[in-house]
């Protein structure tokens, strides 16, 4: 199959999810809902107990942009594992289409769901307060992170939604994603942790993701973050790729 072929494939299956989550507007909605709501949650209600030496909108939006991301690439793991559960997957086996291609459609529809509610995040955050300094490379650096950590985190999910055996499954495994944010530096300093929970949420991928946003927007130190979180996102990225091909590979066979 020629790579013309498979790039027209790949153009296929994603404009068919895109459509399917257009049609399904709860889980639509609810991804540009739920950034809204974890906002005004945090910067209105629980902001002003939070000390960490700033305002706590200049602290706690860079974070709030990573969990929601997370949270809306988990939907790719329950839209893959339905199409599977619901024999799709197996009418487009009788097809002459690229197999690859059904996996980049779910994750290319994943990325544009993400773009929309990192934009509508960042546009909430600015009415509720949020002052980011960073100049118009700061921001290009800040877009180009954000964009790579979404690719990877949506073919983890991919990957983790082939993994599993029923769509029921596969809702409990996108939990792990919108998880971790609350392990990590996005809405309290490391050093305020458990002794426990600090070298875990120092170490952990979604920390020097956060960090470097919030060092580029708002001038905190960046140290060797961007480095760690271009390499994780890259690691993950990598990974999960390799394993949602072989995985997929093994549940269609």
């Amino acid at each position: 199959m020629s790579t013309a072929t498979t790039i027209a494939d790949a153009r296929a299956m994603s404009h068919r999810s895109l459509l399917r989550a257009w049609r399904e507007p709860d889980a639509f909605f609810m991804a540009l809902f739920l950034p809204v709501v974890l906002i005004v949650l945090f910067v209105y209600v629980f902001g002003g107990a939070m000390d960490t030496g700033v305002a706590y909108e200049n602290y706690v939006v860079p974070g709030l942009i990573v969990l929601c991301a997370g949270y809306g690439a988990g939907s790719t793991a329950i839209s893959l594992a339905h199409d599977l559960d619901a024999g799709v997957i197996d009418r487009f086996r009788s097809m002459p289409i690229s197999a690859g291609s059904v996996i980049v459609g779910h994750v290319v529809a994943s990325v544009a769901r993400n773009v929309v509610a990192t934009t509508l995040v960042i546009a909430v955050g600015l009415l509720v307060g949020w002052r980011p300094t960073g100049g118009p490379l700061a921001w290009l650096a800040a877009v180009g992170l954000i964009l790579l950590f979404i690719v990877a985190v949506s073919w983890l999910c991919a990957a983790l939604g082939l993994l599993v055996k029923t769509p029921e499954a596969a809702t409990s495994v996108a939990i792990i994603p919108l998880f971790l944010p609350y392990l990590s530096t996005a809405f309290v300093p490391a050093e305020t942790l458990p002794a426990v929970l600090r070298g875990f949420a120092e170490h952990q991928p979604y920390t020097p993701v956060i960090e470097t946003l919030r060092g580029l927007w708002m001038g905190t130190p960046l140290d060797s973050h961007p480095w760690w979180a271009i390499g994780w996102c890259l690691v993950t990225l990598a990974v999960a790729a390799v394993a949602g091909a072989r995985l997929f590979a093994r549940r269609v066979g």
